[in-house]
Protein backbone atom coordinates (compact mmCIF):
# COMPACT_ATOMS: atom_id res chain seq x y z
CA UNK A 1 0.00 0.00 0.00
CA UNK A 2 2.06 2.93 -1.26
CA UNK A 3 0.93 6.33 -0.06
CA UNK A 4 2.27 9.90 0.05
CA UNK A 5 2.96 11.54 3.38
CA UNK A 6 3.31 15.19 4.28
CA UNK A 7 6.48 16.25 6.03
CA UNK A 8 6.53 16.76 9.79
CA UNK A 9 8.90 17.35 12.70
CA UNK A 10 9.79 15.15 15.66
CA UNK A 11 11.54 15.95 18.92
CA UNK A 12 12.83 13.07 21.01
CA UNK A 13 15.80 11.06 22.22
CA UNK A 14 18.22 9.06 20.09
CA UNK A 15 20.57 6.09 20.05
CA UNK A 16 22.69 4.48 17.33
CA UNK A 17 22.33 0.75 16.78
CA UNK A 18 22.51 -2.12 14.30
CA UNK A 19 20.43 -5.23 13.52
CA UNK A 20 23.13 -7.67 14.62
CA UNK A 21 21.69 -8.39 18.06
CA UNK A 22 22.66 -4.92 19.29
CA UNK A 23 19.23 -3.45 18.42
CA UNK A 24 17.51 -6.02 20.65
CA UNK A 25 19.33 -4.39 23.59
CA UNK A 26 19.58 -0.74 22.47
CA UNK A 27 15.97 -0.16 21.38
CA UNK A 28 14.33 -1.49 24.59
CA UNK A 29 16.86 0.58 26.59
CA UNK A 30 15.85 3.73 24.66
CA UNK A 31 12.15 2.95 25.24
CA UNK A 32 12.93 2.43 28.94
CA UNK A 33 14.61 5.81 29.15
CA UNK A 34 11.73 7.47 27.26
CA UNK A 35 9.19 6.03 29.72
CA UNK A 36 11.23 6.17 32.95
CA UNK A 37 12.29 9.81 32.44
CA UNK A 38 8.80 10.85 31.23
CA UNK A 39 10.35 12.31 28.07
CA UNK A 40 6.96 12.69 26.37
CA UNK A 41 5.88 15.28 28.95
CA UNK A 42 9.11 17.26 28.45
CA UNK A 43 8.69 17.67 24.67
CA UNK A 44 7.49 21.20 23.81
CA UNK A 45 4.95 22.08 21.08
CA UNK A 46 3.51 18.52 20.81
CA UNK A 47 0.83 17.79 18.24
CA UNK A 48 -1.23 14.87 19.57
CA UNK A 49 -0.49 12.06 22.01
CA UNK A 50 1.11 9.62 19.58
CA UNK A 51 4.63 8.38 20.16
CA UNK A 52 6.86 7.92 17.12
CA UNK A 53 9.76 5.51 16.86
CA UNK A 54 11.97 6.52 13.92
CA UNK A 55 14.69 4.60 12.11
CA UNK A 56 16.94 6.95 10.16
CA UNK A 57 20.55 7.89 9.42
CA UNK A 58 21.12 4.50 7.79
CA UNK A 59 24.72 3.76 6.78
CA UNK A 60 23.32 1.56 4.00
CA UNK A 61 20.50 -0.96 4.22
CA UNK A 62 18.77 -2.45 7.28
CA UNK A 63 21.88 -4.47 8.15
CA UNK A 64 24.10 -1.37 8.51
CA UNK A 65 24.18 0.96 11.56
CA UNK A 66 21.28 3.42 11.93
CA UNK A 67 19.74 5.89 14.40
CA UNK A 68 16.62 5.22 16.46
CA UNK A 69 14.68 8.25 17.68
CA UNK A 70 11.70 7.98 20.03
CA UNK A 71 9.64 11.13 20.36
CA UNK A 72 6.56 13.08 19.41
CA UNK A 73 5.33 15.11 16.46
CA UNK A 74 5.73 18.84 17.11
CA UNK A 75 4.60 22.10 15.55
CA UNK A 76 8.05 23.66 15.96
CA UNK A 77 11.62 22.49 16.54
CA UNK A 78 12.80 25.92 17.69
CA UNK A 79 12.59 25.00 21.39
CA UNK A 80 14.81 21.97 21.95
CA UNK A 81 15.20 20.64 25.50
CA UNK A 82 18.69 19.61 26.62
CA UNK A 83 19.50 16.01 25.72
CA UNK A 84 16.89 15.85 22.95
CA UNK A 85 17.19 16.12 19.20
CA UNK A 86 14.93 17.33 16.40
CA UNK A 87 14.36 15.36 13.22
CA UNK A 88 12.56 16.43 10.05
CA UNK A 89 10.61 13.80 8.12
CA UNK A 90 10.34 15.01 4.54
CA UNK A 91 7.28 14.50 2.33
CA UNK A 92 7.52 11.37 0.23
CA UNK A 93 6.29 7.96 -0.76
CA UNK A 94 5.94 5.28 1.90
CA UNK A 95 4.59 1.76 2.26
CA UNK A 96 2.26 1.37 5.23
CA UNK A 97 2.06 -1.79 7.32
CA UNK A 98 0.00 -2.48 10.42
CA UNK A 99 1.57 -4.66 13.11
CA UNK A 100 -1.14 -6.45 15.11
CA UNK A 101 -0.77 -8.49 18.27
CA UNK A 102 1.27 -8.49 21.44
CA UNK A 103 3.73 -5.71 22.22
CA UNK A 104 5.34 -7.76 24.98
CA UNK A 105 8.99 -7.90 23.94
CA UNK A 106 7.87 -6.10 20.75
CA UNK A 107 6.67 -9.33 19.14
CA UNK A 108 4.05 -7.92 16.74
CA UNK A 109 6.31 -5.09 15.60
CA UNK A 110 9.42 -7.26 15.22
CA UNK A 111 7.50 -9.89 13.23
CA UNK A 112 6.21 -7.17 10.88
CA UNK A 113 9.75 -5.82 10.39
CA UNK A 114 10.91 -9.35 9.44
CA UNK A 115 8.24 -9.32 6.69
CA UNK A 116 9.37 -5.87 5.53
CA UNK A 117 13.04 -6.96 5.41
CA UNK A 118 12.10 -10.01 3.33
CA UNK A 119 9.91 -7.98 0.95
CA UNK A 120 10.93 -6.63 -2.43
CA UNK A 121 10.15 -3.01 -1.51
CA UNK A 122 12.22 -0.33 -3.26
CA UNK A 123 13.29 1.20 0.05
CA UNK A 124 15.01 4.58 0.20
CA UNK A 125 16.39 4.04 3.74
CA UNK A 126 15.64 7.67 4.59
CA UNK A 127 13.30 7.62 7.61
CA UNK A 128 11.06 4.69 8.51
CA UNK A 129 8.81 5.01 11.53
CA UNK A 130 6.25 3.40 13.81
CA UNK A 131 3.27 5.26 15.28
CA UNK A 132 2.02 4.28 18.72
CA UNK A 133 -1.47 5.74 19.26
CA UNK A 134 -4.59 4.77 21.21
CA UNK A 135 -4.73 1.44 19.31
CA UNK A 136 -1.42 0.41 20.87
CA UNK A 137 -2.57 0.87 24.48
CA UNK A 138 -3.78 -2.75 24.87
CA UNK A 139 -0.35 -4.36 25.09
CA UNK A 140 -1.70 -7.87 24.38
CA UNK A 141 -3.81 -6.89 21.36
CA UNK A 142 -2.19 -3.77 19.92
CA UNK A 143 -2.03 -2.18 16.48
CA UNK A 144 1.00 -0.14 15.43
CA UNK A 145 1.31 1.60 12.06
CA UNK A 146 4.69 1.19 10.38
CA UNK A 147 5.73 3.49 7.52
CA UNK A 148 8.66 2.50 5.29
CA UNK A 149 10.25 5.17 3.09
CA UNK A 150 10.34 4.31 -0.62
CA UNK A 151 12.21 5.58 -3.68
Amino acid sequence: MDTQIEGFNIIGIKTRTQNDGKAAVDIPMLWGKFMDENIKEKIPNKIGDEIYCLYTGYDGDHLAPYDVIIGCKVSSIEELPEGMIAHVIHPGKVAKYVAKGSLIKGEAVINTWFKIWESKLDRSFQTDYEVYDERSQDIENAEVDIFVSLN
